[in-house]
């Protein structure tokens, strides 16, 4: 007795996530433009978001 091959998933319900992805995607690259330049800061991305709280291997106190 064989197993019935897995239940492929819905192409058009596939698109829709990665479209969804795309838009979110964008919104946080103009977010991100749009944001005011720190002055003097770490530079890269918000640790907060990311969570890269070490600079060159170094994890500063807060």
């Amino acid at each position: 007795m064989t197993q019935p091959p897995p239940k492929r998933p819905d192409p058009k319900i596939a698109r829709r996530a990665l479209a969804e992805a795309e838009a979110r995607r964008a919104e946080i690259d103009r977010k991100t433009s749009e944001a005011p330049r720190e002055i003097d800061g770490r530079g890269g991305l918000d640790p907060a978001r990311y969570g890269d709280w070490e600079i060159k291997g170094i994890a500063p106190d807060f």
